[in-house]
């Protein structure tokens, strides 16, 4: 009887153990499984885009930084345009420049007036408008140019009794020329326009360091007389008496994954006292579609610049010359336009007008020029973010 009462709770407790070890169900499970695999893409969804936006403006930065040293190495040179450049040769006196061919669509070193002549004193500034594609090419003349250890460091020479003379010493490794360094040697002054006067012996225009005996014939013969002496070089004889870098893009260069293709390299490169060819190519910044650069010039002499031009000519059309280079031009304006980061496919650039971005908004001159994305040749254009890095500088070492 007892046994009979209990039966049906028993029966229960075993169908409900039953139930228990039996687990899910084929449709429990797949909706599951649905459910699991939504959340998971979702989260994926999350993640790429998280992961994409990361990617993008960690490239962005790159670039800025890139863009902010590139520009600076620029500004450096621009202000430095003219350091330790004579003013004025001796009759006797010539030099080499560049050398060389056309590479790449690269204009050689020697075309486009980009050689000074032989007896003449070399200019600062010598600019080549369009002439890459649209794009500018800009040489920049000074002693300190140059990464060269003995380009960055200068001295004077001071004539003492009997004609002899002494060299002055700064006490540092880091200023200090060294015995063998490649020099030249100038004339601070002589009279009112007779200034800067490159010092030769006839045959040569450049010595090589000697601090315990400098070379007589680069020394002030007059007690207390003062030469100012740069360093040029350090183990090659000197082509030309001073340094020069070129500036332009390379678009035959082999372009970082992220650029556009139809994009260049930004570029500096050092003329070869050894040859008169191109150096080693210093990249500063990559993804580059144009650069442009503009000069503003006081012509009239008030000292104030009334014309912004890309062009380094007199109202006829006629070169500047080295002192008309120096007494004109008041400022450089540079305008390099590139692209930040990589490319991206959900971004859309939309350029003040149609297809068209001012490469050079100069508002003062409208000089430059437009640059037009729709025949540019550059792919997929409106997936990048384009900007317009800018230089004014004031060169100091021209006037």
């Amino acid at each position: 009887m007892e046994r009979d009462r209990l039966h049906p709770q028993c029966d229960y407790i075993e169908e409900k153990m039953i139930r228990k070890q039996a687990g899910f169900t084929m449709v429990e499970l797949l909706i599951t499984m649905v459910i699991f695999v939504f959340t998971i893409a979702a989260a994926s969804n999350i993640f790429v885009s998280l992961l994409t936006q990361f990617k993008q403006q960690s490239k962005i930065s790159e670039t800025q930084i890139e863009g902010l040293v590139g520009m600076d190495v620029f500004r450096r040179d621009l202000e430095q345009a003219g350091y330790g450049l004579p003013w004025v040769l001796s009759t006797d006196v010539t030099y080499n420049e560049g050398s060389g061919t056309t590479t790449s669509g690269i204009p050689a070193p020697n075309s486009n007036s980009f050689n000074d002549a032989t007896a003449n004193p070399p200019r600062p500034f010598v600019s080549g408008d369009n002439i890459m594609g649209g794009s500018d090419y800009l040489v920049i003349k000074a002693t300190s140019v140059s990464t060269d250890p003995a380009a960055m460091k200068w001295t004077s020479v001071v004539g003492t009794a009997g004609g002899g003379s002494q060299v002055k010493v700064w006490g540092s490794a880091a200023e200090d020329l060294i015995d063998g360094d490649y020099v030249i040697s100038i004339i601070p002054t002589r009279g009112g326009s007779n200034q800067r006067i490159l010092v030769s012996n006839v045959a040569n225009f450049s010595v090589t360091f000697n601090q315990a005996s400098f070379p007589v014939d680069y020394a002030p013969s007059i007690i207390n007389d003062t030469y100012l002496v740069y360093g040029v070089n350090t183990g090659t004889a000197l082509r030309m008496p001073f340094n020069r870098a070129d500036y332009y893009i390379n678009r035959g260069a082999t372009l970082p994954p992220r650029c556009a293709a139809g994009t260049g390299i930004l570029v500096k490169t050092l003329i070869s006292h050894a040859n008169g060819n191109r150096g080693t190519e210093l990249p500063l910044m990559d993804c580059v579609a144009d650069m442009q650069v503009i000069f503003a010039l006081d012509r009239n002499g008030d000292g104030t610049a009334e014309l912004y031009t890309g062009v380094l000519t007199d109202a006829s059309g006629t070169a500047l010359t080295a002192q008309q280079i120096r007494e004109q031009v008041k400022e450089v304006r540079v305008y390099v336009l590139a692209h930040e980061g990589q490319k991206d496919t959900t971004f859309t650039y939309v350029p003040p007008s149609p297809s068209v971005i001012p490469a050079s908004p100069d508002p003062a001159s409208g000089a430059g020029r437009t640059f037009n994305f729709t025949t540019s040749g550059i792919t997929d254009w409106q997936n990048y973010r384009w900007k317009v890095y800018r230089l004014a500088v004031q060169p100091n070492n021209i006037g």
